[in-house]
Protein backbone atom coordinates (compact mmCIF):
# COMPACT_ATOMS: atom_id res chain seq x y z
CA UNK A 1 0.00 0.00 0.00
CA UNK A 2 1.15 3.50 -1.26
CA UNK A 3 1.40 6.86 0.63
CA UNK A 4 0.14 9.70 -0.50
CA UNK A 5 4.06 11.46 0.01
CA UNK A 6 4.50 8.72 -2.60
CA UNK A 7 3.01 11.08 -4.93
CA UNK A 8 3.98 14.50 -3.53
CA UNK A 9 7.32 16.48 -4.75
CA UNK A 10 6.62 19.08 -2.06
CA UNK A 11 4.58 21.00 -0.32
CA UNK A 12 4.34 24.96 -0.25
CA UNK A 13 3.74 25.73 3.42
CA UNK A 14 4.27 29.74 4.38
CA UNK A 15 2.64 29.34 7.65
CA UNK A 16 4.70 30.66 10.64
CA UNK A 17 4.90 34.56 11.26
CA UNK A 18 2.30 37.17 9.76
CA UNK A 19 3.22 39.51 6.88
CA UNK A 20 1.88 42.76 6.53
CA UNK A 21 -1.12 42.74 4.55
CA UNK A 22 -3.29 45.56 2.77
CA UNK A 23 -6.83 45.78 1.81
CA UNK A 24 -6.04 45.73 -1.83
CA UNK A 25 -2.23 45.02 -3.51
CA UNK A 26 -1.41 42.68 -6.55
CA UNK A 27 -1.66 39.22 -4.87
CA UNK A 28 -4.80 38.55 -3.12
CA UNK A 29 -4.17 36.11 -0.55
CA UNK A 30 -6.31 32.54 -0.61
CA UNK A 31 -7.24 32.57 3.38
CA UNK A 32 -8.32 28.66 4.93
CA UNK A 33 -12.00 30.19 5.08
CA UNK A 34 -12.15 30.82 1.31
CA UNK A 35 -11.61 26.90 0.93
CA UNK A 36 -15.04 25.51 0.74
CA UNK A 37 -14.45 22.07 -1.52
CA UNK A 38 -14.62 23.73 -4.86
CA UNK A 39 -12.55 23.70 -7.43
CA UNK A 40 -11.81 27.39 -6.83
CA UNK A 41 -12.44 30.05 -4.18
CA UNK A 42 -14.71 33.01 -4.43
CA UNK A 43 -11.99 35.33 -5.17
CA UNK A 44 -14.38 37.96 -4.76
CA UNK A 45 -14.70 37.22 -1.02
CA UNK A 46 -10.67 37.96 -0.92
CA UNK A 47 -10.72 40.12 2.29
CA UNK A 48 -6.35 40.65 2.30
CA UNK A 49 -3.72 41.21 -0.44
CA UNK A 50 0.38 41.33 -0.18
CA UNK A 51 2.43 43.55 -2.18
CA UNK A 52 5.01 42.64 -4.59
CA UNK A 53 7.87 42.93 -1.46
CA UNK A 54 6.08 40.51 0.62
CA UNK A 55 5.35 38.35 -2.37
CA UNK A 56 9.02 38.01 -3.04
CA UNK A 57 11.14 38.07 -0.13
CA UNK A 58 8.61 36.35 2.41
CA UNK A 59 6.85 33.76 0.94
CA UNK A 60 8.93 30.36 1.14
CA UNK A 61 6.43 28.99 -1.70
CA UNK A 62 4.44 29.80 -4.71
CA UNK A 63 1.39 28.00 -5.80
CA UNK A 64 0.33 27.50 -9.49
CA UNK A 65 -2.78 27.11 -11.21
CA UNK A 66 -4.79 24.13 -10.31
CA UNK A 67 -2.63 23.39 -7.84
CA UNK A 68 -4.24 21.86 -4.87
CA UNK A 69 -4.85 23.49 -1.43
CA UNK A 70 -5.66 22.36 1.70
CA UNK A 71 -6.98 24.25 5.39
CA UNK A 72 -5.37 23.04 8.11
CA UNK A 73 -6.89 24.73 11.18
CA UNK A 74 -10.36 25.57 11.95
CA UNK A 75 -13.77 24.81 11.16
CA UNK A 76 -13.04 23.97 7.39
CA UNK A 77 -10.11 21.47 8.37
CA UNK A 78 -9.43 20.02 5.51
CA UNK A 79 -11.30 21.35 3.18
CA UNK A 80 -9.65 21.42 -0.18
CA UNK A 81 -9.74 24.06 -3.46
CA UNK A 82 -7.30 24.18 -6.41
CA UNK A 83 -5.58 27.35 -7.21
CA UNK A 84 -6.96 29.67 -9.34
CA UNK A 85 -3.69 31.23 -10.90
CA UNK A 86 0.30 31.80 -10.02
CA UNK A 87 -0.85 35.50 -8.96
CA UNK A 88 -2.40 34.62 -5.39
CA UNK A 89 -0.70 33.55 -2.14
CA UNK A 90 -1.40 31.12 0.66
CA UNK A 91 -0.38 32.16 4.37
CA UNK A 92 -1.20 31.13 7.46
CA UNK A 93 -3.11 27.60 7.85
CA UNK A 94 -3.10 26.29 4.35
CA UNK A 95 -0.78 24.35 2.41
CA UNK A 96 -0.39 23.33 -1.33
CA UNK A 97 1.18 20.24 -2.47
CA UNK A 98 3.51 19.78 -5.71
CA UNK A 99 2.61 16.74 -7.34
CA UNK A 100 5.11 14.16 -8.80
CA UNK A 101 4.54 13.06 -12.23
CA UNK A 102 2.79 9.73 -10.89
CA UNK A 103 -0.25 12.06 -10.26
CA UNK A 104 -2.39 14.16 -11.87
CA UNK A 105 -3.37 17.20 -9.88
CA UNK A 106 -6.68 17.98 -10.50
CA UNK A 107 -6.99 14.03 -9.69
CA UNK A 108 -5.52 14.80 -6.43
CA UNK A 109 -7.91 17.64 -5.73
CA UNK A 110 -11.17 15.15 -5.88
CA UNK A 111 -9.22 12.33 -4.20
CA UNK A 112 -8.71 14.43 -1.10
CA UNK A 113 -12.64 15.64 -1.74
CA UNK A 114 -13.64 12.29 -1.55
CA UNK A 115 -11.81 11.54 1.55
CA UNK A 116 -12.96 14.48 3.84
CA UNK A 117 -14.35 12.37 6.82
CA UNK A 118 -11.29 10.17 7.04
CA UNK A 119 -9.13 13.52 6.53
CA UNK A 120 -11.27 15.47 9.69
CA UNK A 121 -10.40 12.23 11.69
CA UNK A 122 -6.52 13.31 11.96
CA UNK A 123 -7.80 16.39 13.78
CA UNK A 124 -5.54 16.81 16.70
CA UNK A 125 -6.50 20.53 17.85
CA UNK A 126 -7.85 21.17 21.79
CA UNK A 127 -9.14 24.68 21.64
CA UNK A 128 -9.50 24.52 17.52
CA UNK A 129 -9.79 21.67 15.28
CA UNK A 130 -6.15 21.41 13.21
CA UNK A 131 -4.35 18.75 11.37
CA UNK A 132 -0.88 17.91 10.76
CA UNK A 133 0.74 17.86 7.74
CA UNK A 134 2.70 15.28 8.39
CA UNK A 135 -0.39 13.23 8.69
CA UNK A 136 -1.50 13.76 5.25
CA UNK A 137 1.07 12.77 3.89
CA UNK A 138 1.73 9.66 5.78
CA UNK A 139 -1.94 8.27 5.55
CA UNK A 140 -2.75 4.98 3.07
CA UNK A 141 -4.11 5.48 -0.29
CA UNK A 142 -4.69 3.61 -3.81
CA UNK A 143 -4.46 5.55 -6.68
CA UNK A 144 -5.01 3.89 -10.67
CA UNK A 145 -2.17 4.87 -12.99
CA UNK A 146 -1.88 8.39 -14.33
CA UNK A 147 -3.83 7.55 -17.63
CA UNK A 148 -7.02 6.53 -15.47
CA UNK A 149 -6.28 9.20 -12.96
CA UNK A 150 -6.72 12.18 -15.58
CA UNK A 151 -9.65 10.07 -17.41
CA UNK A 152 -11.91 10.28 -13.81
CA UNK A 153 -10.70 13.97 -13.54
CA UNK A 154 -11.58 14.97 -16.55
CA UNK A 155 -15.30 13.52 -16.03
CA UNK A 156 -15.60 15.32 -12.59
CA UNK A 157 -13.98 18.35 -13.78
CA UNK A 158 -16.38 18.98 -16.53
CA UNK A 159 -19.47 19.11 -13.82
CA UNK A 160 -17.36 21.91 -11.72
CA UNK A 161 -16.10 23.85 -15.02
CA UNK A 162 -20.14 23.79 -15.88
CA UNK A 163 -21.02 25.41 -12.22
CA UNK A 164 -18.59 27.40 -12.17
CA UNK A 165 -19.51 28.83 -15.75
CA UNK A 166 -23.22 29.32 -14.48
CA UNK A 167 -21.73 31.15 -11.38
CA UNK A 168 -19.50 33.80 -13.22
CA UNK A 169 -22.93 33.78 -15.52
CA UNK A 170 -24.93 34.48 -12.14
CA UNK A 171 -22.62 37.28 -11.09
CA UNK A 172 -22.62 39.47 -14.52
CA UNK A 173 -26.72 39.51 -14.27
CA UNK A 174 -26.45 40.09 -10.65
CA UNK A 175 -24.49 43.32 -11.29
CA UNK A 176 -26.52 43.73 -14.18
CA UNK A 177 -29.83 43.95 -11.63
CA UNK A 178 -27.79 46.25 -8.99
CA UNK A 179 -27.25 48.85 -11.12
CA UNK A 180 -30.05 48.83 -12.70
CA UNK A 181 -31.87 48.95 -9.08
CA UNK A 182 -29.56 51.96 -8.47
CA UNK A 183 -30.05 54.24 -11.53
CA UNK A 184 -34.06 53.43 -10.39
CA UNK A 185 -33.77 54.27 -7.04
CA UNK A 186 -31.64 57.34 -8.08
CA UNK A 187 -34.29 58.67 -10.00
CA UNK A 188 -36.18 61.76 -8.35
CA UNK A 189 -39.23 60.33 -8.98
CA UNK A 190 -38.75 58.01 -6.09
CA UNK A 191 -40.30 58.62 -2.69
CA UNK A 192 -38.70 57.82 0.71
CA UNK A 193 -40.16 55.15 2.59
CA UNK A 194 -39.32 52.81 5.76
CA UNK A 195 -38.99 48.94 4.26
CA UNK A 196 -41.04 47.89 6.83
CA UNK A 197 -44.17 49.17 6.02
CA UNK A 198 -43.90 46.52 2.96
CA UNK A 199 -42.69 43.27 4.51
CA UNK A 200 -43.47 40.50 6.46
CA UNK A 201 -40.29 39.85 9.07
CA UNK A 202 -40.07 37.44 11.51
CA UNK A 203 -37.25 35.49 13.21
CA UNK A 204 -36.73 32.77 15.46
CA UNK A 205 -38.19 33.46 18.84
CA UNK A 206 -34.91 33.40 22.05
CA UNK A 207 -36.11 30.44 23.74
CA UNK A 208 -37.05 28.68 20.98
CA UNK A 209 -33.44 28.23 19.78
CA UNK A 210 -32.26 24.80 19.06
CA UNK A 211 -29.25 23.23 20.07
CA UNK A 212 -26.66 21.07 17.64
CA UNK A 213 -27.97 17.84 19.86
CA UNK A 214 -31.14 18.73 18.72
CA UNK A 215 -30.75 18.51 14.78
CA UNK A 216 -31.40 15.15 13.07
CA UNK A 217 -29.40 13.04 10.67
CA UNK A 218 -32.71 12.80 8.81
CA UNK A 219 -36.76 13.80 9.27
CA UNK A 220 -39.20 15.49 6.71
CA UNK A 221 -38.32 18.81 8.15
CA UNK A 222 -35.42 21.04 7.39
CA UNK A 223 -33.91 23.58 8.85
CA UNK A 224 -31.42 26.87 7.55
CA UNK A 225 -28.96 28.00 9.75
CA UNK A 226 -26.05 30.35 9.49
CA UNK A 227 -23.72 27.94 7.77
CA UNK A 228 -26.77 27.03 4.96
CA UNK A 229 -26.65 30.79 4.08
CA UNK A 230 -23.76 31.53 2.25
CA UNK A 231 -22.88 34.88 0.80
CA UNK A 232 -23.67 33.37 -2.56
CA UNK A 233 -27.00 31.99 -1.65
CA UNK A 234 -28.64 29.02 0.41
CA UNK A 235 -26.23 26.45 -0.07
CA UNK A 236 -29.35 23.16 0.75
CA UNK A 237 -26.23 21.13 0.70
CA UNK A 238 -25.61 21.85 4.73
CA UNK A 239 -29.51 22.31 5.40
CA UNK A 240 -30.49 20.46 8.53
CA UNK A 241 -32.77 18.04 9.99
CA UNK A 242 -35.24 18.99 12.72
CA UNK A 243 -38.38 16.89 14.28
CA UNK A 244 -41.66 17.53 13.39
CA UNK A 245 -42.48 19.00 16.97
CA UNK A 246 -39.74 21.49 16.58
CA UNK A 247 -40.83 22.58 13.29
CA UNK A 248 -44.47 23.37 14.08
CA UNK A 249 -44.07 24.99 17.79
CA UNK A 250 -42.88 28.29 15.06
CA UNK A 251 -45.77 28.58 12.17
CA UNK A 252 -44.42 32.28 11.78
CA UNK A 253 -41.24 31.42 10.53
CA UNK A 254 -42.50 28.08 7.97
CA UNK A 255 -40.63 28.99 4.89
CA UNK A 256 -42.79 29.57 1.64
CA UNK A 257 -41.26 30.04 -1.72
CA UNK A 258 -40.97 33.49 -2.72
CA UNK A 259 -39.54 34.15 0.87
CA UNK A 260 -36.08 36.12 1.27
CA UNK A 261 -33.96 34.87 3.97
CA UNK A 262 -30.92 37.14 5.78
CA UNK A 263 -28.26 36.69 8.38
CA UNK A 264 -28.55 38.87 11.46
CA UNK A 265 -25.72 37.87 13.23
CA UNK A 266 -22.40 37.53 13.06
CA UNK A 267 -21.47 37.96 9.23
CA UNK A 268 -25.05 39.91 8.79
CA UNK A 269 -25.95 40.54 5.21
CA UNK A 270 -26.24 37.16 3.48
CA UNK A 271 -29.04 36.63 1.57
CA UNK A 272 -30.97 33.79 -0.11
CA UNK A 273 -34.09 33.58 -2.32
CA UNK A 274 -36.06 30.18 -1.46
CA UNK A 275 -37.25 29.59 -5.22
CA UNK A 276 -38.61 25.83 -4.30
CA UNK A 277 -39.05 23.40 -1.14
CA UNK A 278 -38.76 19.71 -0.83
CA UNK A 279 -39.77 19.31 2.29
CA UNK A 280 -41.00 22.05 5.02
CA UNK A 281 -38.52 24.09 6.26
CA UNK A 282 -37.74 26.45 9.14
CA UNK A 283 -34.90 28.73 9.95
CA UNK A 284 -32.39 28.75 13.16
CA UNK A 285 -31.65 31.57 15.19
CA UNK A 286 -29.71 34.35 13.42
CA UNK A 287 -32.02 34.50 10.11
CA UNK A 288 -34.79 36.75 9.01
CA UNK A 289 -37.82 34.95 7.27
CA UNK A 290 -38.80 38.34 4.67
CA UNK A 291 -41.84 38.11 3.06
CA UNK A 292 -43.32 40.85 0.44
CA UNK A 293 -46.39 41.60 1.89
CA UNK A 294 -47.12 44.24 -1.22
CA UNK A 295 -46.45 42.44 -4.15
CA UNK A 296 -48.69 45.28 -6.30
CA UNK A 297 -46.72 48.22 -5.15
CA UNK A 298 -42.83 46.30 -4.69
CA UNK A 299 -41.22 44.02 -6.99
CA UNK A 300 -39.70 40.86 -4.76
CA UNK A 301 -36.79 41.22 -7.17
CA UNK A 302 -36.38 44.35 -6.12
CA UNK A 303 -36.63 43.82 -2.78
CA UNK A 304 -34.21 41.18 -3.07
CA UNK A 305 -31.65 43.27 -4.82
CA UNK A 306 -32.39 46.13 -2.33
CA UNK A 307 -30.86 43.75 0.31
CA UNK A 308 -28.11 43.29 -1.69
CA UNK A 309 -27.37 46.88 -2.82
CA UNK A 310 -24.54 49.05 -1.62
CA UNK A 311 -26.94 51.65 0.21
CA UNK A 312 -28.41 48.37 1.89
CA UNK A 313 -24.63 47.62 3.14
CA UNK A 314 -23.97 51.07 4.64
CA UNK A 315 -27.40 50.76 6.64
CA UNK A 316 -26.06 47.36 8.15
CA UNK A 317 -22.49 49.08 8.81
CA UNK A 318 -24.24 52.25 10.55
CA UNK A 319 -26.45 50.34 12.88
CA UNK A 320 -23.61 47.76 14.25
CA UNK A 321 -20.42 49.58 14.54
CA UNK A 322 -18.80 49.43 17.43
CA UNK A 323 -20.31 45.95 18.18
CA UNK A 324 -17.89 43.46 19.58
CA UNK A 325 -20.45 40.56 18.11
CA UNK A 326 -22.79 42.02 15.34
CA UNK A 327 -26.79 42.01 15.59
CA UNK A 328 -28.88 43.58 13.31
CA UNK A 329 -32.22 43.72 15.45
CA UNK A 330 -35.62 43.48 13.58
CA UNK A 331 -36.64 47.32 14.86
CA UNK A 332 -33.82 48.66 13.06
CA UNK A 333 -34.43 46.70 10.05
CA UNK A 334 -37.93 47.95 9.85
CA UNK A 335 -36.88 51.38 10.05
CA UNK A 336 -34.85 50.84 7.24
CA UNK A 337 -35.87 54.32 4.67
CA UNK A 338 -35.06 53.21 1.05
CA UNK A 339 -36.32 55.56 -2.19
CA UNK A 340 -39.50 53.71 -3.43
CA UNK A 341 -39.89 54.22 -7.45
CA UNK A 342 -43.25 55.04 -8.72
CA UNK A 343 -45.40 52.51 -9.81
CA UNK A 344 -44.58 52.92 -13.67
CA UNK A 345 -41.13 52.82 -12.74
CA UNK A 346 -41.48 49.98 -10.68
CA UNK A 347 -42.98 47.89 -13.52
CA UNK A 348 -40.15 48.93 -15.67
CA UNK A 349 -37.67 47.48 -13.56
CA UNK A 350 -39.50 44.68 -12.95
CA UNK A 351 -39.83 44.22 -16.84
CA UNK A 352 -36.14 44.68 -17.21
CA UNK A 353 -35.10 42.54 -13.98
CA UNK A 354 -37.56 39.56 -13.88
CA UNK A 355 -36.35 37.65 -16.83
CA UNK A 356 -32.58 38.01 -15.65
CA UNK A 357 -33.60 37.10 -12.08
CA UNK A 358 -35.42 33.95 -13.57
CA UNK A 359 -32.10 33.26 -15.33
CA UNK A 360 -30.16 33.36 -12.13
CA UNK A 361 -32.70 30.91 -10.49
CA UNK A 362 -32.29 28.36 -13.87
CA UNK A 363 -28.56 28.89 -13.43
CA UNK A 364 -28.94 27.71 -9.59
CA UNK A 365 -31.32 24.72 -10.19
CA UNK A 366 -29.02 23.58 -12.87
CA UNK A 367 -25.91 23.70 -10.79
CA UNK A 368 -28.20 21.76 -8.12
CA UNK A 369 -28.43 18.92 -10.53
CA UNK A 370 -25.04 18.73 -11.48
CA UNK A 371 -23.30 18.84 -8.23
CA UNK A 372 -25.65 16.03 -7.22
CA UNK A 373 -24.50 13.68 -10.64
CA UNK A 374 -20.66 14.70 -9.79
CA UNK A 375 -21.37 13.24 -5.97
CA UNK A 376 -22.65 10.69 -7.00
CA UNK A 377 -19.70 9.48 -9.28
CA UNK A 378 -17.26 10.75 -7.32
CA UNK A 379 -17.01 7.74 -4.71
CA UNK A 380 -17.66 5.44 -7.09
CA UNK A 381 -15.19 6.54 -9.62
CA UNK A 382 -12.71 6.54 -6.90
CA UNK A 383 -13.04 3.33 -5.88
CA UNK A 384 -13.21 1.78 -9.25
CA UNK A 385 -16.55 0.48 -9.52
CA UNK A 386 -17.13 2.58 -12.83
CA UNK A 387 -13.95 1.43 -14.12
CA UNK A 388 -12.89 3.99 -17.06
CA UNK A 389 -9.48 2.95 -17.82
CA UNK A 390 -11.11 1.45 -21.30
CA UNK A 391 -12.68 5.24 -22.26
CA UNK A 392 -11.53 7.24 -25.12
CA UNK A 393 -11.69 10.39 -23.59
Amino acid sequence: MSVLNDYIETTIDNRGRNPKYYDYAKYPVIDNVLIKNFICPNMNDVSRFIDEDTYQSFLRGYVHENMPIMTLVGSGIGNVSLAPSSDVAIVQNTIGFVVKDNMDEIFLYYYLLNNQERIRNYNRGSGQPSIRKTDILGMDVDIPEISTQRKIAQILFSFDTKIKNNNDINDNLAEQIEAILMSFIDNNDANSVKLGDYLYIKGRIGWKGLKKSEYLSQSGYRIINGETLTKSGIDWNKAGYISEERYVESPEIMLKVGDILLSKDGTIGKIGYVDSLDLPTSVASGIFVIRNNKPDIISTTFIYYLLKSKLFESFIAARTEGSVIPHLYQKDFMEFEFPLPSATRMAEFEKIAEPMFSQIITNLNENKTLASLRDSLLPKLMSGELNVSSLDI
